[in-house]
Protein backbone atom coordinates (compact mmCIF):
# COMPACT_ATOMS: atom_id res chain seq x y z
CA UNK A 1 0.00 0.00 0.00
CA UNK A 2 1.33 3.44 -0.90
CA UNK A 3 2.17 5.87 1.88
CA UNK A 4 -0.55 8.25 0.63
CA UNK A 5 -3.14 5.51 0.92
CA UNK A 6 -2.06 4.67 4.46
CA UNK A 7 -2.66 8.25 5.58
CA UNK A 8 -5.87 8.80 3.65
CA UNK A 9 -7.64 5.52 4.49
CA UNK A 10 -9.38 5.50 7.90
CA UNK A 11 -8.01 2.85 10.25
CA UNK A 12 -10.07 0.86 12.71
CA UNK A 13 -9.12 1.48 16.37
CA UNK A 14 -7.48 -1.94 16.58
CA UNK A 15 -5.40 -1.23 13.48
CA UNK A 16 -4.25 2.06 14.98
CA UNK A 17 -3.23 0.40 18.22
CA UNK A 18 -1.32 -2.30 16.35
CA UNK A 19 0.51 0.27 14.25
CA UNK A 20 1.38 2.29 17.36
CA UNK A 21 2.68 -0.84 19.11
CA UNK A 22 4.82 -1.76 16.11
CA UNK A 23 6.30 1.74 15.91
CA UNK A 24 7.08 1.84 19.63
CA UNK A 25 8.51 -1.68 19.90
CA UNK A 26 10.71 -1.75 16.80
CA UNK A 27 14.46 -1.78 17.36
CA UNK A 28 16.72 0.74 15.63
CA UNK A 29 20.50 0.21 15.97
CA UNK A 30 22.12 3.09 17.84
CA UNK A 31 18.77 4.63 18.74
CA UNK A 32 18.86 7.45 21.30
CA UNK A 33 16.70 10.31 22.53
CA UNK A 34 16.71 12.71 19.60
CA UNK A 35 14.61 15.55 21.05
CA UNK A 36 14.66 17.28 24.43
CA UNK A 37 11.65 17.06 26.75
CA UNK A 38 11.14 20.83 26.41
CA UNK A 39 10.76 20.46 22.63
CA UNK A 40 8.31 17.56 22.98
CA UNK A 41 6.24 19.36 25.64
CA UNK A 42 6.07 22.48 23.47
CA UNK A 43 4.70 20.36 20.63
CA UNK A 44 2.13 18.80 22.97
CA UNK A 45 0.85 22.10 24.37
CA UNK A 46 0.90 23.80 20.98
CA UNK A 47 3.34 26.55 21.93
CA UNK A 48 5.76 25.51 19.17
CA UNK A 49 5.27 23.10 16.30
CA UNK A 50 7.95 20.58 15.44
CA UNK A 51 10.08 21.47 12.44
CA UNK A 52 10.20 19.02 9.51
CA UNK A 53 13.61 17.78 10.70
CA UNK A 54 12.31 17.31 14.24
CA UNK A 55 9.27 15.38 12.99
CA UNK A 56 11.53 13.14 10.94
CA UNK A 57 13.78 12.52 13.96
CA UNK A 58 10.73 11.66 16.08
CA UNK A 59 9.35 9.20 13.53
CA UNK A 60 12.71 7.47 13.05
CA UNK A 61 13.51 7.02 16.76
CA UNK A 62 11.36 4.54 18.74
CA UNK A 63 13.06 5.67 21.96
CA UNK A 64 12.04 9.28 21.32
CA UNK A 65 8.54 8.17 20.31
CA UNK A 66 8.17 6.31 23.60
CA UNK A 67 9.27 9.40 25.53
CA UNK A 68 6.80 11.54 23.54
CA UNK A 69 4.02 9.07 24.33
CA UNK A 70 4.91 9.10 28.03
CA UNK A 71 4.80 12.90 28.15
CA UNK A 72 1.46 12.86 26.33
CA UNK A 73 0.03 10.38 28.85
CA UNK A 74 1.22 12.56 31.74
CA UNK A 75 -0.72 15.50 30.30
CA UNK A 76 -4.07 13.69 30.19
CA UNK A 77 -6.48 14.83 32.90
CA UNK A 78 -7.12 12.54 35.85
CA UNK A 79 -10.64 11.74 36.99
CA UNK A 80 -11.95 9.71 39.90
CA UNK A 81 -14.48 6.92 39.83
CA UNK A 82 -17.17 6.37 42.44
CA UNK A 83 -14.79 4.33 44.59
CA UNK A 84 -12.23 7.12 44.56
CA UNK A 85 -9.73 5.28 42.34
CA UNK A 86 -7.67 7.50 40.05
CA UNK A 87 -8.15 6.95 36.34
CA UNK A 88 -6.75 8.58 33.23
CA UNK A 89 -9.25 9.92 30.75
CA UNK A 90 -8.22 8.91 27.24
CA UNK A 91 -9.41 10.78 24.19
CA UNK A 92 -12.55 9.17 22.80
CA UNK A 93 -12.39 6.28 25.26
CA UNK A 94 -13.70 5.57 28.75
CA UNK A 95 -11.28 6.19 31.61
CA UNK A 96 -8.65 3.48 31.98
CA UNK A 97 -7.36 2.41 35.36
CA UNK A 98 -4.09 4.02 36.41
CA UNK A 99 -2.76 0.54 37.18
CA UNK A 100 -3.00 -0.43 33.51
CA UNK A 101 -0.22 -3.01 32.99
CA UNK A 102 0.75 -1.62 29.57
CA UNK A 103 4.36 -0.38 29.51
CA UNK A 104 6.58 0.60 26.61
CA UNK A 105 9.60 2.07 28.37
CA UNK A 106 10.77 4.56 30.98
CA UNK A 107 13.40 7.29 30.82
CA UNK A 108 15.51 9.06 33.38
CA UNK A 109 18.33 11.55 33.78
CA UNK A 110 21.42 12.01 35.90
CA UNK A 111 20.67 15.49 37.22
CA UNK A 112 23.68 16.05 39.48
CA UNK A 113 26.83 17.60 38.07
CA UNK A 114 29.77 15.30 37.50
CA UNK A 115 31.79 14.91 40.71
CA UNK A 116 34.39 12.62 42.19
CA UNK A 117 31.68 11.03 44.36
CA UNK A 118 30.75 7.57 43.08
CA UNK A 119 27.26 7.28 41.63
CA UNK A 120 25.13 4.92 43.71
CA UNK A 121 21.63 5.01 42.21
CA UNK A 122 19.61 6.42 39.33
CA UNK A 123 15.82 6.37 39.02
CA UNK A 124 13.55 6.80 36.03
CA UNK A 125 11.25 9.82 35.89
CA UNK A 126 8.21 7.64 36.67
CA UNK A 127 10.01 6.08 39.69
CA UNK A 128 9.22 2.58 38.41
CA UNK A 129 12.88 1.62 37.90
CA UNK A 130 16.11 2.10 39.84
CA UNK A 131 19.67 1.44 38.75
CA UNK A 132 22.11 0.56 41.53
CA UNK A 133 25.86 0.82 40.91
CA UNK A 134 28.11 -1.40 43.01
CA UNK A 135 31.86 -0.76 42.87
CA UNK A 136 34.26 -3.68 42.85
CA UNK A 137 36.09 -4.76 45.96
CA UNK A 138 39.14 -2.79 44.85
CA UNK A 139 37.02 0.36 44.98
CA UNK A 140 37.22 1.18 41.29
CA UNK A 141 37.37 -1.78 38.93
CA UNK A 142 34.72 -4.41 38.41
CA UNK A 143 31.56 -2.32 38.76
CA UNK A 144 28.22 -4.13 38.82
CA UNK A 145 24.94 -2.54 37.72
CA UNK A 146 21.61 -3.74 39.11
CA UNK A 147 18.24 -2.91 37.55
CA UNK A 148 15.33 -3.15 39.99
CA UNK A 149 11.63 -2.69 39.28
CA UNK A 150 9.46 -1.03 41.91
CA UNK A 151 6.88 -3.23 43.61
CA UNK A 152 4.45 -0.36 42.92
CA UNK A 153 4.92 -0.56 39.16
CA UNK A 154 1.58 -1.71 37.69
CA UNK A 155 3.31 -3.85 35.06
CA UNK A 156 5.84 -5.51 37.40
CA UNK A 157 3.89 -8.74 37.87
CA UNK A 158 3.43 -9.16 34.12
CA UNK A 159 7.14 -8.64 33.39
CA UNK A 160 8.06 -11.21 36.03
CA UNK A 161 5.45 -13.67 34.82
CA UNK A 162 6.33 -13.34 31.15
CA UNK A 163 10.09 -13.12 31.76
CA UNK A 164 10.29 -10.14 29.42
CA UNK A 165 13.75 -9.35 28.06
CA UNK A 166 14.73 -5.84 29.17
CA UNK A 167 17.57 -3.50 28.42
CA UNK A 168 18.96 -0.25 29.76
CA UNK A 169 20.51 2.13 27.22
CA UNK A 170 22.46 5.32 27.74
CA UNK A 171 21.80 8.59 25.94
CA UNK A 172 23.94 7.47 23.02
CA UNK A 173 21.99 4.25 22.55
CA UNK A 174 24.67 1.91 23.94
CA UNK A 175 23.42 -1.01 26.02
CA UNK A 176 24.24 -0.65 29.72
CA UNK A 177 22.47 -3.85 30.78
CA UNK A 178 20.30 -6.48 29.13
CA UNK A 179 18.53 -9.41 30.72
CA UNK A 180 15.44 -10.66 32.55
CA UNK A 181 14.24 -9.91 36.06
CA UNK A 182 14.74 -12.55 38.72
CA UNK A 183 12.15 -13.48 41.36
CA UNK A 184 13.17 -10.40 43.39
CA UNK A 185 12.49 -8.08 40.47
CA UNK A 186 16.18 -7.47 39.82
CA UNK A 187 18.65 -7.98 37.01
CA UNK A 188 22.39 -7.69 37.72
CA UNK A 189 25.18 -7.49 35.14
CA UNK A 190 28.80 -6.29 35.02
CA UNK A 191 29.20 -2.62 34.12
CA UNK A 192 30.28 -2.83 30.45
CA UNK A 193 32.29 0.38 30.11
CA UNK A 194 35.81 1.39 31.11
CA UNK A 195 34.56 4.75 32.45
CA UNK A 196 32.79 4.80 35.81
CA UNK A 197 28.98 5.26 35.72
CA UNK A 198 28.66 8.99 36.55
CA UNK A 199 31.18 10.33 33.98
CA UNK A 200 29.96 7.81 31.42
CA UNK A 201 26.37 9.05 31.56
CA UNK A 202 27.53 12.66 31.40
CA UNK A 203 29.34 11.87 28.17
CA UNK A 204 25.98 10.94 26.59
CA UNK A 205 23.62 13.68 27.67
CA UNK A 206 23.18 12.29 31.23
CA UNK A 207 20.13 10.34 29.99
CA UNK A 208 19.18 6.70 30.09
CA UNK A 209 16.15 4.54 29.32
CA UNK A 210 14.72 1.21 30.41
CA UNK A 211 12.81 -0.57 27.67
CA UNK A 212 11.48 -3.98 26.64
CA UNK A 213 13.49 -5.72 23.93
CA UNK A 214 11.40 -6.41 20.86
CA UNK A 215 11.11 -10.17 20.10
Amino acid sequence: MKEHDMHSTPLAPLDKRLRERLLLSRAVPGDRLMLADATLRAALDGSRALTPNERAALQQSPLTLRRFRQLALERRPQVHDEAGATTVQRHGQPGSAANDASWHGSTGMLRAAATDVALETLSTDDNFWTLHFLPGQSGGDGWQVVLKVSAEAPFAARLLREQTMLRVVDGGGAIVLQGRLDADGECEKPWPFATAPAPHFHLYGARFAVEPVAP
